[in-house]
Order: C-alpha cells, then sequence, then structure tokens
C-alpha cells in the first residue's frame, strides 16, 4: 500500500493514471493543454488591454491616473500574489488553487467588461491580477508534478512558447476585437473572451488536472501575509506620487516617497526576521548574498520598467494622437513582440555558451531599437510614422528576446536547487513590480508633457524616461560581466600561485 501510494506520487498523477500505478497517465498532455490555455489567458491580460486604453478613455471618461492603474494595478497584484499562491498550492492542492484562481479570474474578466466607471474597471483589474498570480505559479509546479525526464523539458519548453505567442500576439488580438465589436463598446470584449475560455478551462481542469499528493493543511503564518502586507503596502506608497501626479498639486505627495521608504525598510526587517525564526518569508532574504542572483533580479526589475512602459505610451500615441484605429495600433506595435518571440529560443540555446555577455549584447540592441523609435517620430511627420517605428520596434524587440529568458537562467543558476522554487518566484515577482514601477514613472512623465506640448514632445519624453530604465540594466549587466572576468581572473592566479617557489 505505501509503496503503491509512493508510485503514485512519483508518477504525480495519485490516482489518475489509468494505466497503473507508477505509469504516467495519458491524459497529461491534455491537463498540459488546459494549464497553457489558462497560462495564455493570464498572460494576454498583461498586453491586450493596451489598445483598449484609448477607448476605455473615451467610453468610461477615464482620468490619466486610471489608465495607469488599469496596466500597473494588475502588474501589481499579479506579481505580490505569486509566491503566497505558489506556496498555498504545494499545501492545499495545485487542483483546486488552479480552480479557484480560474474561477475569480473569469468573473473578474466579466466585472472589467461590465465595469460603468473607471474605479469600477480599476478594482476589477487588481482582482483579477490576483487571481492570475494564483494561477502561474501552479503550472510550473503542475508541469513538474505531471512530467520527468525529456518530457519535462518539451512540456516547459511549451510553456515558453505560449508566453512568447501571448505577448505577441496581445495588441493585434486586442485590435481586432476592437474593430469587430466597434471602437465605442469594443474595448469590453477585450475582457469578455476571458469568459468562455475560462468556463471550458474550468470544467476540464477539475476532469484531467491531478490531485498533489501531499497536500495537506496549511497555516496562515506559511504564507507570509505581514509580509506581502508591508511589500505591497510599500511599493503601492512608491507608486501614488508619480501615478497621481496631475491629479493631486503640491509637492507634499512626494512625502509618499519617504513613507515608501520606510515600509520597504520594515518589509526586509520583518523577512529578515522570519527567517530566524524559521517561519517561510515571502522573499528569502538569504538568496541575496549570491551576488548574480540579486544583480540579475534588479537587471530585470529595471528592464520590465523600460519595455513594458514602452507599449502603454505607444498606443495611447498612435490612437489618441495620430487617430489611428485599435487595429492599426495593434499592428505598428506588433513587430517588438515577434521580434522578442523570434529571438527567445536561439536566445535560450546560446546563453550557456556565451553568459552574461548575451544579456548585455541584447541591453544594448534594445536601447538602439528604442532610440531609433524616437528618431522616427522625428523624421517622419503625422500618419506615416507607424511604418517608420516598425523596423526599430523589430530591433529593440530581437534585443528583447536576448534580455528576458537568459538571464532569467543565469539569475538561476547559482542557486541552492533547494531553493529554485522561491528564487523563481521572487525573480517573476520582480519582474511584475518592475512592470508597475515603469508605467507609473514613464506614464507620468507623458501625461505631464501633454498638458503643455502636445503628443509627439508627450511621446518623446516617456521614451525618455523608458530608455533610462534599459540603460541602467545594462550598466548593471556591464558591471557583472566585469565582476565574472575578475572573479575568474583571480581563480586563475590562485590556481597558479601555490606552485611558485616551490620544487618537485
Amino acid at each position: 500500500m505505501a509503496e503503491s501510494a509512493a508510485h503514485r506520487g512519483a508518477a504525480g498523477w495519485d490516482g489518475h493514471s489509468a494505466s497503473g500505478p507508477g505509469t504516467p497517465d495519458p491524459r497529461r498532455w491534455k491537463a498540459l493543454a488546459v494549464c497553457l490555455i489558462a497560462g495564455f489567458m493570464t498572460l494576454l491580460d498583461v498586453s491586450i488591454v493596451n489598445v483598449a486604453l484609448p477607448s476605455i478613455r473615451k467610453g468610461l471618461h477615464s482620468p490619466e491616473s486610471d489608465l495607469q492603474w488599469i496596466l500597473s494595478g494588475y502588474s501589481l497584484a499579479f506579481g505580490l500574489f505569486l509566491i503566497p499562491a505558489g506556496r498555498l498550492g504545494d499545501a492545499r492542492g495545485r487542483r483546486a488553487v488552479f480552480m479557484a484562481g480560474l474561477t475569480v479570474f473569469t468573473l473578474a474578466s466579466a466585472a472589467c467588461g461590465a465595469a460603468q466607471s473607471s474605479q469600477w474597471l480599476v478594482i476589477a483589474r487588481l482582482v483579477q491580477g490576483l487571481a492570475g498570480g494564483m494561477i502561474s505559479p501552479q503550472i510550473s509546479a503542475l508541469i513538474q508534478q505531471m512530467f520527468s525526464g525529456d518530457e519535462r523539458g518539451r512540456a516547459f519548453g511549451m510553456f515558453g512558447t505560449v508566453v512568447g505567442i501571448s505577448t505577441a500576439v496581445g495588441p493585434l488580438s486586442g485590435g481586432l476585437l476592437i474593430q469587430a465589436a466597434g471602437a465605442d463598446e469594443g474595448w469590453r470584449w477585450v475582457f469578455y473572451v476571458n469568459m468562455p475560455l475560462g468556463a471550458v478551462c474550468l470544467l476540464l481542469a477539475r476532469r484531467l488536472l491531478p490531485d498533489t499528493p501531499s497536500a495537506g493543511p496549511v497555516r496562515l503564518r506559511d504564507l507570509d501575509p505581514l509580509g506581502v502586507l508591508l511589500l505591497g503596502a510599500g511599493v503601492l506608497a512608491l507608486l501614488l506620487p508619480f501615478v497621481q501626479s496631475q491629479q493631486w498639486p503640491g509637492d507634499r505627495k512626494w512625502l509618499l516617497v519617504v513613507v515608501a521608504v520606510a515600509l520597504l525598510a520594515a518589509f526586509v526587517g520583518w523577512e529578515s526576521r522570519c527567517g530566524r525564526r524559521g517561519t517561510k518569508p515571502v522573499v528569502n532574504l538569504s538568496l541575496f548574498r549570491v551576488r548574480s542572483y540579486w544583480l540579475g533580479c534588479l537587471l530585470i526589475l529595471l528592464y520590465f520598467a523600460g519595455f513594458t512602459s514602452i507599449f502603454f505610451i505607444t498606443t495611447l500615441y498612435l490612437q489618441s494622437g495620430l487617430h489611428y484605429s485599435a487595429l492599426q495600433a495593434g499592428l505598428a506595435i506588433t513587430p517588438f513582440a515577434l521580434g522578442a518571440a523570434v529571438a527567445a529560443t536561439p536566445g535560450g540555446r546560446m546563453v550557456s555558451r556565451f553568459g552574461r555577455p548575451l544579456v548585455v549584447v541584447g541591453l544594448t540592441t534594445v536601447t538602439v531599437g528604442l532610440a531609433g523609435t524616437a528618431l522616427a517620430v522625428h523624421l517622419v511627420p503625422g500618419r506615416g510614422v507607424g511604418w517608420a517605428m516598425a523596423a526599430p520596434l523589430l530591433l529593440a524587440g530581437l534585443g528583447s528576446g536576448l534580455v528576458i529568458a537568459p538571464n532569467q537562467a543565469l539569475t538561476l543558476t547559482r542557486v541552492p536547487v533547494a531553493d529554485a522554487g522561491s528564487a523563481g518566484g521572487t525573480l517573476q515577482t520582480a519582474q511584475r513590480v518592475g512592470s508597475a514601477i515603469g508605467i507609473a514613472a514613464v506614464g507620468s512623465m507623458f501625461f505631464a508633457q501633454l498638458d503643455g506640448d502636445g503628443w509627439s514632445t508627450a511621446y518623446d519624453h516617456g521614451l525618455v524616461v523608458a530608455v533610462a530604465f534599459v540603460l541602467v540594466a545594462l550598466l548593471i549587466g556591464l558591471a557583472e560581466v566585469r565582476g565574472e572576468r575578475r572573479s575568474r581572473r583571480h581563480k586563475h592566479r590562485s590556481v597558479r600561485s601555490p606552485s611558485v617557489g616551490r620544487t618537485p
């Protein structure tokens, strides 16, 4: 009996196998398809909403700050809930948490589509982000549970492809939906499209996804709610003065930055205390003793702050400034996503050969591409700018494909296997928090200039801030390359020095 249970646990199916204990269930690939569809939905909602923003602004009379919260609120809620949701799935059962997250995500999508005010939509997007954060960590955990050996590599490769496709088709599919349903109400279908997908996924998930053999009771403190609250409050206090810069006149709002620093310091103190008491913290601070890990996390936070904000201001500039349709705007920014999708696979293969210099090449390429985009806006007046920015955006996208996946592989290389789950979750959290910070900072500059000098100048200034984030990420990458070279030279001298002066 115990041996049979062990076999079921090793197979990852806990009684779901139709072929007997220890035999992989033939339904595992169908179960993977369910996971991939759910992952596609949650990641698509990061990019598909961009082209809907001008329609939302017109339909709900949304102020600029609410447009920023519609995007950054989703990313922030998504990122903050990743690690606690991963722990909850391990403890209470991944299928149960997956289905709960999918139910909430589908209902929140319906609430987004039915929104009657921008405040309603912002709140619904926050709930949708929390649900996305519940779903995402279960997918990678279920892949590890259901597959082993070469099959696991294939399954993760398919998930990586879905990540790339969801980013690539987001702006274009959003544009098509708005074009088909009309500019006034078409934005609602950007959210409603999740409802049939979510309903089908729920039915299939109940039937096909495996239970978690080790599932049992979980203590609230194991989810570190205070840590999540302190981190969320700290990042929120940091974002508020930027997002509300136009709505809150005067300089007193910048005192919130001091409050943010205090809250984040309290978060670090609490997480350190959790580690000493044996309680699982939301962020394992001991990981940041590994130089390559903390530099990689900082690099990707800054990079996501730069590149995700590009989509935000570009769609607003093209649609509201140059009067492109949502479909035309989606087509104009698709080259970036296509370039990233094309370069991601070779980037993943080359990282083991070239290491961190590959990420530096990618960041340099992104910087050149974004600078070329800014130049295109100046050189090509009027509505022709969409064609002019296609080539530099494609170049920037190709560079992006050499940054995200290679940086993840390099950042996690020296992390102990026992901490791999926590390290990966923290890295994803850095990406989502970076997106929220970037949209707040770039959007603040964009809307501040919009009031005075018009769309073209506002877009230029927004691009400058976005490129500045990428440049700082590039400097961090260069510092890491330089540090690695110094370390190799030091080790080389250490190997040679013991033999100096010795006689055989």
